[in-house]
């Protein structure tokens, strides 16, 4: 039986690509996880009442430590769990700079990318919610003009994948060499999502064959051993258990941030989400750590990461 101290839970929905790169992290490790479906939409009650309002897909609970936003949960991963490293070469500090572009810039723009080649076919209630997160509140023109601006869009799209193509034609299987790493399902989640979200995306792929034979092996690496759990044991394990996050804060704080201090965090992008409230547990470079409260799930732990995340002092 299964340790609920140690054991992963993740929170996402099957149509996630943001999950679908921390599900081929798991795959790289082999690891086993419980899996906890979400709404695709708000509200999503389960999951904001372990966050603390946090709503972003996925979330990643290992007991009462909940992990937010990918960068997070794959750093937690490779720090946990040694084999299969994620971070296989000397080069893992440029590797996680990369990362901040796949994760942001280019997903952003893959995301504008499938909303805009939607047009009108895209459900309206999808559309508001998707489209305030990373279009702003102007969501509506936004989503016109990348419309408009698709043939833009897909020659923006075409450069970096000619990028991939290039560094996979000496037919190394993975990006780095022979073992798959992040970097892999940092650059695969955004082509599975090209080519399932947007209709000409096989197409428009096929252009580029070391990145459809790179894209193969990638698949083939799997999720890892999912099976699921339902919400409600996931929080009932949150509220019977204590956070084994460490505490203290690290030298060099830019925000003079403390122990026990309280402060917000939230995403520091368009879409005025909900701030989650807490007390500082831990922060260094990389990530902080607040600790909070509340009836229904007991103490948690909630992580972030540092970068892409503003943290406000009360």
């Amino acid at each position: 039986m299964s340790d609920p101290t140690s054991e992963i839970v993740f929170h996402a929905y099957p149509q996630s690509p943001v999950a679908e790169k921390v599900r081929v992290a798991f795959g790289i490790k082999g690891l086993a996880w419980r899996s906890v479906e979400i709404p695709r939409l708000l509200p999503k009650p389960m999951l904001t009442a372990l966050t603390g309002g946090y709503r972003r897909t996925p979330v990643m609970q290992i007991g009462a430590d909940i992990y937010c936003d990918s960068q997070c949960i794959i750093r937690e991963l490779d720090c946990r769990y040694s084999s299969r490293s994620l971070m296989p070469t000397a080069d893992f500090g440029l590797m996680r700079c990369l990362s901040r572009w796949t994760d942001g810039a280019l997903f952003d723009q893959t995301v504008r990318h499938v909303l805009g080649s939607a047009g009108d076919k895209l459900d309206k209630d999808f559309a508001a919610d998707r489209g305030r997160l990373y279009l702003g509140e102007d969501w509506a023109e936004g989503l016109k003009k990348a419309h408009a601006d698709l043939p833009h869009l897909v020659a923006q799209m075409r450069a970096p994948l000619s990028w991939i193509n290039s560094q996979l034609s000496d037919g190394r299987a993975f990006l780095l060499g022979s073992a798959p790493a992040a970097i892999d399902a940092q650059f695969y989640h955004v082509v599975w999502f090209l080519r399932g979200r947007w209709a000409d995306g096989p197409s428009f792929l096929s252009e580029f064959t070391e990145l459809m034979r790179w894209e193969n092996n990638v698949r083939g690496i799997g999720h890892g051993t999912p099976s699921t759990m339902n919400p409600e044991e996931a929080i009932a394990r949150a509220k019977g258990l204590e956070p084994t996050a460490q505490s203290g804060v690290a030298a060099h704080e830019p925000q003079g941030l403390e122990v026990g201090m309280a402060v917000t965090i939230s995403p520091d992008v368009n879409g005025g989400e909900q701030p989650v409230a807490g007390k500082i547990r831990f922060a260094d470079a990389e990530t902080v750590v607040i600790e909070r409260n509340a009836e229904d799930v007991g103490t948690v732990c909630v992580h972030f990461p540092r970068s892409g995340y503003r943290v406000n002092v009360d």
